[in-house]
């Protein structure tokens, strides 16, 4: 190999190293994003003791009304355990969910309605939860949505039926006298 060869040689292998470099370089700076735990959802995520809630958010009518809590709570404890969340105006909700097992909050298994949420919709709540297994508490945002999207509509809260008036027998007249026949209405009888 002569002087020139050699020199072409070393361009190259240097042109690749540089290409190679600048195609990898991003990784090398960057962290690599499927590396990093996130929520890919509308819901929150936090973890408490053995418990594990997963896209956990209120949809609620509006701020100070009631708010349906969805999402999915995961017990890996060999125990059964309440979880407890507490929302605005000391509004408060319990949860069983079973040892080694999860409970889905979506309406249907599990009813946990707090009685005021703590913001308005497209805002985020503070909670409180806690859990009866260890006796941690925790608070963590959770973000508030309404019945705009379709599929959060169906999980509003629905209101309490108010009582409505019942009928009771009232006395609607006085008794009189007994009437006494006269001989005109009973003719022909």
């Amino acid at each position: 190999m002569n002087r020139g060869q050699r020199g072409k040689l070393a361009m190259a292998t240097a042109a690749l190293a540089i290409g190679l470099l600048s195609l990898t370089g991003c990784g090398y700076i960057n962290a690599q994003q499927t590396t990093e735990q996130y929520s890919s959802s509308d819901g929150t995520r936090t973890d408490l003791g053995p418990l594990q809630l997963r896209n956990v958010i209120i949809v609620s009518d509006g701020e100070g009304k009631p708010g349906r809590v969805i999402g999915a709570v995961y017990n890996t404890s060999s125990n059964d355990v309440i979880l407890t969340i507490k929302g605005a105006e000391g509004s408060q909700t319990q949860v069983p969910v079973k040892k080694n097992s999860y409970t889905m909050l979506n309406g249907s298994s599990d009813a946990a309605i707090l009685s005021a949420t703590g913001a308005k919709p497209g805002a985020l709540a503070e909670v409180t939860i806690s859990e009866n297994g260890t006796n941690k508490e925790a608070k963590f945002t959770v973000p508030v949505l309404d019945g705009t999207l379709v599929d959060y509509k169906n999980f509003l809260p629905t209101p309490e039926p108010t009582p409505s008036g019942t009928a009771t027998a009232t006395e609607t007249g006085t008794p009189t006298e007994t009437a006494t026949p006269t001989p005109s209405s009973t003719a022909g009888h």
